[in-house]
């Protein structure tokens, strides 16, 4: 009697365990979070992304990717009950460099505390976590600060360049808009990713070099950061400053590299595996 009942126990013990729901990510974010399905416009530097990442890391979970390529936190804020975000089990929020350099305004804390609007990145991001909350109350919503960045030059297009966060935009630095989603953080008791700080992504370490044209000899020369800052750099003549060997944390100044995107993943997954 007993060996007629083992089979049907084992099938059934095995069935459930592969029927088990799928938690649902969703994945807020810009450009960074918008590349992981658009390898192509990475030219194919990348060919992985913090998302599949983790997915693969944590196999019980599936990713949304609502990745707003060149969005602000701000845009993000406006449009939010237009962009079809759905009920997830986890929220994380990535966004802020686009803010900094489109030189939108910080704001101070009592923006998010009285919920004044999105004129300002603390106001833009009460809306953002607001909606959020109200999509599934009880889900884990997970901040995440911005990277550093040096000089970031699109590889599909060179007229799209920017400086690096080693000086001010508008008056205010990249670390002064981490600073203000790690307090967030904190007074929503929500945790925070924090990709400024303690990723160990650096200026350093972002891009091995810039190549550029020497000014006396016209020649290229590979220059690390900081030798690069002010070097002029002409997208109508020059060569593409980052090749393949250039490639650190991220491939283009900007962007994380497949190395970037791993760091960005490990420290999420640490987090997912808080989650109760």
């Amino acid at each position: 009697m007993i060996r007629r009942f083992v089979l049907p126990l084992l099938i059934l013990v095995s069935i459930s365990s592969f029927n088990q729901p799928e938690k649902t990510w969703l994945a807020l974010g810009d450009s960074i979070t918008y590349l992981n399905d658009h390898a192509d416009e990475t030219g194919h530097r990348v060919t992985k992304g913090y998302l599949t990442r983790v997915t693969e890391a944590l196999p019980g979970y599936e990713y949304i990717n609502q990745g707003h390529n060149g969005w602000t936190a701000r845009q993000i804020a406006h449009d939010i009950n237009r962009l079809g975000l759905k009920k997830a089990d986890v929220y994380t929020v990535l966004l802020g460099t686009n803010d900094w350099w489109s030189g939108v305004r910080l704001g101070s804390f009592a923006d998010y505390r009285n919920n004044t609007g999105d004129s300002t990145i603390y106001g833009s991001f009460r809306i953002i976590l607001d909606k959020l909350k109200t999509l599934n109350p009880k889900a884990t919503i997970i901040l995440m600060t911005p990277l550093q960045r040096v000089d970031f030059v699109y590889i599909n297009d060179m007229h799209n360049n920017a400086y690096g966060s080693y000086k001010k935009k508008k008056g205010q630095s990249l670390s002064q808009i981490a600073d203000a989603i790690v307090r967030i953080g904190k007074s929503e008791k929500m945790p925070v990713v924090d990709l400024y700080h303690k990723s160990g992504m650096t200026l350093s370490n972002l891009v091995k070099f810039k190549m550029l044209k020497d000014a006396v000899s016209g020649e290229y020369r590979h220059y690390p950061y900081p030798s690069f800052v002010g070097r002029a750099f002409n997208p109508d003549k020059d060569e593409y400053p980052y090749p393949q060997e250039a490639i650190g944390y991220t491939f283009d100044g900007l962007h994380p590299s497949d190395k970037g995107n791993q760091v960005i993943a490990d420290m999420l997954v640490k987090q997912f595996k808080k989650i109760k």
